[in-house]
């Protein structure tokens, strides 16, 4: 998924200092929030998966993904290191 972000940002030269990356992100992750409550009504039913929720799933995606491009992060890596890190902590926890 990262190679057809970067892709994509280079072939439309999308490139931008990692500071304005992460700010996109975190602007796109409370986009995400806003549909996530728009789809619950404020936490007061079940999320039902909008148009708007998709989209702003995808927008804050892409901007995870092109973060992780310009910090030279591979996703795949830093989701093994982080479910080995819950794995022990978790294992943590079931002991007596």
């Amino acid at each position: 998924m990262q190679d057809k972000v970067s892709a994509f940002i280079h072939e439309f030269g999308l490139e931008t200092d990692i500071q304005s990356r992460f700010i996109d992100f975190v602007a796109e992750t409370g986009e995400l929030g806003k549909a996530v409550l728009m789809s619950t009504d404020y936490g007061m039913r079940k999320a039902v998966i909008t148009d708007e929720l998709l989209e702003e799933a995808g927008d804050t995606l892409f901007a995870l993904l092109a973060l992780f491009s310009d910090l030279s992060l591979n996703e795949e890596e830093v989701l093994e290191d982080v479910l080995k890190r819950y794995r022990s902590r978790m294992e943590q926890l079931r002991q007596p």
